[in-house]
């Protein structure tokens, strides 16, 4: 369940949520149109050539700038299967786990991996692998509950489960 497989988009350190959805957006709340534009003016190739189960790679500060939930929906949207950075920021972090979009955080696979490359991504393992370079990198660890929470497909899920069951 925890286990993808795709190609890498590279980005730098400080991908702000305005690089991720810029701003003229921020009146849409449909996901399928968040993700048409997502990277649009940072990244036009990702906008129109990444593919379902692709994954991000980053160096440090993903997600800084403001605080709003478009940028981890557009990408969730966007089918992207997971993202692994140096860092995040960490309202982008809150808000990626809130809606069931993967992080792990690991500087070496964040300086190791290249934009083109694939990777598989073992999410409760940590594991990362560049099946292009033969590399395998360690994440930091997701505690039990943020996994549960990605188990459901977001914190809203993972709530209705929980009281469903008690």
């Amino acid at each position: 369940m925890f286990k993808y497989k795709g190609r890498v988009w590279k980005f730098g350190s400080n991908i702000d949520t305005d690089a991720v959805i810029p701003a003229r957006y921020l009146n849409v709340s449909d996901p399928g149109v968040l993700a048409s534009h997502c990277f649009e003016i940072a990244h036009p190739k990702f906008c129109s050539e990444s593919k379902p189960g692709d994954i991000i790679v980053a160096e440090e500060n993903f997600g800084c700038g403001s605080s709003r939930e478009h940028a981890p929906v557009a990408i969730k949207a966007k089918r992207i299967s997971c993202i692994i950075a140096r860092t995040f920021a960490r309202i982008f972090y809150r808000n990626a786990f809130n809606i069931g979009l993967p992080l792990l955080e690991s500087p070496k696979a964040a300086s190791g991996i290249n934009d083109g490359d694939i990777v598989e991504v073992d999410i409760a393992g940590g594991i990362i692998r560049n099946i292009s370079t033969g590399q395998s990198y360690q994440s930091n660890p997701l505690p039990h509950d943020m996994l549960e929470i990605l188990k459901h497909g977001g914190l809203l899920e993972y709530l209705v489960a929980k009281r469903r069951s008690q």
